[in-house]
């Protein structure tokens, strides 16, 4: 699991923006970044929290790198492990 629901971090993100349109909700930035962060499952945001980003944009590339990364660990010590045969 990435995010809440299974979405990766792009579809996740789309649907933040949509939801916030359809409740006008009008919010510093900095607001919006920290709801994005946590509806990450704590895997991502634990890396993303360590990172320095100044906007969202730079939040949601940071968190589709970190997601990459993890999707690819995952992989890689699934296989190691004999289970990828």
């Amino acid at each position: 699991m990435i995010t809440q629901g299974n979405k990766n971090v792009e579809e996740y993100q789309k649907e933040l923006e949509v939801d916030m349109i359809r409740a006008n909700v009008n919010e510093d930035e900095e607001v919006t970044m920290s709801r994005f962060l946590k509806g990450f499952n704590r895997d991502i945001a634990n890396v993303v929290e360590l990172q320095s980003y100044v906007d969202l944009e730079e939040l949601v590339h940071l968190a589709i790198k970190v997601e990459g990364q993890l999707k690819s660990c995952r992989t890689y010590l699934h296989e190691e492990a004999g289970f990828g045969q």
